[in-house]
Order: C-alpha cells, then sequence, then structure tokens
C-alpha cells in the first residue's frame, strides 16, 4: 500500500491511545539491533526493547533463519490431539532450567493470558479437590495484563475504572518495598488467617508498570513461606521479569522460596512472535488427575486457536540459544554495571526525586508534587523531549525506565543517559 501512512489513522486503532487527540503515529519501517527506522529516514533508539519483549535486538539474524526455517516446515497446527518438536523442545528446555517440581508447561498467547491461565488454574486446583477457595492475594499497584482475571488481580485505578463492577473480590497488601516491609507482612499475616484464600500472585522483585518498584528476595521469601504454610497457591508473574531482566534467568532464581505457577511471555521468543506460557509443579499437574469419567471432569478446559504456534516455539528455542551463549550474560552485565554507575549520577539530577535499579532495568522518577500517576502532566514532556533526540522511552505518568535489548552498545547506552542529563523539568 502505497499510502499506508496516511491509511493508519483513518483505519487501525492503536493501544493506550486517546481517541480524541489528532496522534501521528511513527511509521516504521525497519528494525537493527538496538534501532527502528521510520520511514522518513530517522533512526530511533529503542531503549525499553518495545514494551520489554525485545532481548537480543530487532531482526536477530540467528532467530530470523530458525523461524524462516519453520516456515518452510510447519506453520501451525491445533494443539488439542496434536504436537510437534518446536513445542516440546521448547517446554523441555524451559523445565530444564528450573528447579525439578516443575514438571509441566501450558502454552497461550501472551502475557495477560499467562496469567489468565495461571489464575484459573489456581482456582480449578481447589475445585477438583472439592473445596473450591475464591480469594486471591496480590499487591497494591500490580498489573498483570488487561484481560479480565488479569485485570481483577492488578491494581484498581484508571485501567480497571470502566470494568471495576465486572472484576472478582481481589486482598491488596502493600508492596513490601524498603519502608513498608512489616505493613506488608502484617496485612499478609491477618488475611491469611482469616480468609479461605486460593492464591496470591505477585511480580517477583520488580513491580513494572507500577514505576518499576524494586523490592528484596528476602521479604518475598517469607511472603511466598507465610503463604505455603496455609497451602495457598502461589503465582510468580515474571512476565517482565523472566529471561535475565532482573539480572538472572527468571527473578525466582534469587529467591529461596519458589512459586508453585510461573507466567513467563513478553522476551520468551526474543521479541519475534506472541506467545504465553504458564509453568506448574507436579502437585499443581496432578490435581487434574482422576481415574475413569472424573477424571474427564477435572480436565483443564481452556485452550487458544494458536496454542504453542510452531513459528513462535521456534523463535523461542532459539532465543534460548542466545540466553545460553555466555557473551548475552556478559552484555547483561555490562548493562548492569552501566546502569549502577550512572543510578549514582541520576540521584543527584535536578528534579530527580528517586531512582531504582536492578539488573538491566533502571528508572527514575522526577518530583512533581502531589501530581502522580499514568496521566501526570510530565508524561507527555518526557515522552517529545526523548523522542526528538531519536530516543524511545514511554513513560510511565513521571517516570521514566531503560530495559535496553542485550545488544545496545556501551556508547549506545550512553546516548540515553546524555539525554536524560540534559532534561529539565
Amino acid at each position: 500500500m502505497n499510502n499506508w501512512r496516511e491509511n493508519d489513522s483513518k483505519s487501525v486503532w492503536h493501544p493506550f491511545t486517546a481517541v480524541n487527540m489528532d496522534t501521528v503515529n511513527v511509521p516504521i519501517v525497519r528494525g537493527e539491533g538496538a534501532w527502528l527506522l521510520d520511514a522518513d529516514g530517522k533512526r530511533y533508539l529503542d531503549a525499553i526493547s518495545s514494551w520489554w519483549v525485545n532481548l537480543h535486538g530487532h531482526c536477530n539474524p540467528y532467530i530470523a533463519k530458525r523461524v524462516a526455517e519453520q516456515v518452510m516446515k510447519l506453520e501451525h497446527v491445533m494443539f488439542a490431539g496434536f504436537t510437534h518438536e518446536p513445542a516440546v523442545e521448547l517446554a523441555t528446555r524451559l523445565l530444564e532450567k528450573m528447579p525439578e517440581q516443575f514438571t509441566k508447561v501450558f502454552y497461550s498467547d501472551n502475557g495477560s493470558t499467562a496469567v489468565e491461565v495461571a489464575l484459573k488454574m489456581s482456582f480449578q486446583y481447589w475445585f477438583n479437590q472439592g473445596t473450591p477457595k475464591r480469594k486471591v492475594i496480590a499487591l497494591e499497584d500490580a498489573y498483570h495484563g488487561d484481560t479480565f482475571g488479569a485485570m481483577a488481580v492488578g491494581g484498581r485505578g484508571v485501567f480497571s475504572k470502566p470494568f471495576d463492577p465486572f472484576l472478582f473480590e481481589v486482598e491488596f497488601i502493600p508492596t513490601p518495598v524498603s519502608g513498608k516491609e512489616s505493613e506488608c507482612l502484617d496485612r499478609l499475616s491477618q488475611l491469611i488467617e482469616k480468609e479461605e484464600v486460593a492464591s496470591f500472585i505477585y511480580e517477583p522483585l520488580v513491580q513494572g508498570t507500577a514505576g518499576m518498584q524494586v523490592y528484596s528476595s528476602a521479604v518475598l521469601d517469607k511472603m511466598i513461606s507465610m503463604c505455603r504454610d496455609k497451602g495457598i497457591v502461589i503465582i510468580a508473574d515474571e512476565v517482565m521479569t523472566g529471561f535475565g531482566r532482573t539480572g538472572s534467568l527468571f527473578a525466582m532464581d534469587q529467591c529461596e522460596e519458589k512459586p508453585d505457577l510461573i507466567a513467563l511471555s513478553k522476551g520468551i521468543t526474543g521479541g519475534f512472535l506472541p506467545m504465553g506460557v504458564t509453568v506448574c509443579t507436579e502437585q499443581m499437574h496432578q490435581s487434574f488427575w482422576s481415574e475413569g469419567e472424573e477424571g474427564k471432569m477435572k480436565t483443564f478446559l481452556h485452550g487458544h486457536s494458536y496454542t504453542a504456534n510452531p513459528l513462535a516455539c521456534a523463535a523461542g528455542c532459539a532465543s534460548l540459544d542466545l540466553m545460553e551463549k555466555p557473551e548475552t550474560w556478559e552484555s547483561i552485565r555490562r548493562i548492569e554495571q552501566q546502569h549502577t554507575k550512572f543510578a549514582l549520577e541520576a540521584a543527584e539530577l535536578s528534579g530527580v526525586a528517586a531512582v531504582r535499579h536492578k539488573g538491566v532495568i533502571l528508572a527514575i522518577e522526577y518530583g512533581t508534587g502531589s501530581q502522580t500517576g499514568y496521566f501526570n502532566s510530565l508524561r507527555d514532556r518526557l515522552y517529545d523531549f526523548f523522542m526528538e533526540r531519536g530516543i524511545i522511552l514511554r513513560p510511565l505518568g513521571n517516570i521514566i525506565y531503560i530495559i535496553p535489548p542485550y545488544c545496545i552498545t556501551e556508547d549506545e547506552l550512553n546516548l540515553v543517559y546524555s539525554a536524560i542529563r540534559e532534561f529539565r523539568i
């Protein structure tokens, strides 16, 4: 289409975009490494990995080759009653990287569905035992996706307000950031003593959309231990934190206590194709098994048309190949070190109220008085400032964050830091 740029505003409804604004969406035609190129030839440094999905760089040739090879073999087959090698390989390799109690991978399409699957599994776990429990505990300001179950366990606010009457009841406890650990643990203790709790869901170590709020593995271990003592199903939403983002392959690797269910997505295919997976323990899997007709009634009746798509599975296997290379972890460590050094400087910059850092994630919060939240007036200024300089940083209100692809060079990352130094409230 020669006029595809003009037809965008006529034909396409973009996510998280107000329809009363004359928004011009940047027409991207090509990607390479950490860069995106628009139709007018301008280059943009993708410092947030296109919503955190891109691990190894745009159009990574190794992953592209693996996907192209798979296209010529098998593009798709329904996954109920059928299987294929890429799905088995990816599931097997994921499980090999996890503690031995994790034995099954359930495929879906994205982060929201990976969370939906985990929630449904947790509810049916109790249903199958004849002791249905309905209460869920989650962290304040959490974000787990935009489908109904995922919204229900997310912090209530502007994202969920039109749908609040339709969401199931959830008990929210304070996120155990520094200074709130005791308050969080006390509230959790109260809830698990008096409520029939089905599950506890959390974003391990870093809450993404909440502004990259960081908390310790020690307090998370304590929370998980308290829930496990009560038999509560524990769900880790590693959609954002998985695949090296917190400095280890999975954030749970930094904890002694492990969950029962893990939701994965975003970086799982290296940013090439949509995919979500929910990983479960053998105990969880066995709760869906029984002899004869009773076993049929315990079936987990959930699926998607593109479950375990072979192309996405091939991309996932290729991305794991790259994650297993020493060079990838050398890049992760370098990014961590650069962030650590710049974080000290950023804390002293004019207008900066807080700096948070974990693994390859760096967040900078600007002080704007009492006004906070997603629609903070500083948001558009921040976005436009960096876009004018060819840097993609999509602010969370008055907070900017950097989660770069691992291929980003030292000089490219310094370009981002330099632009941050220039910004003034």
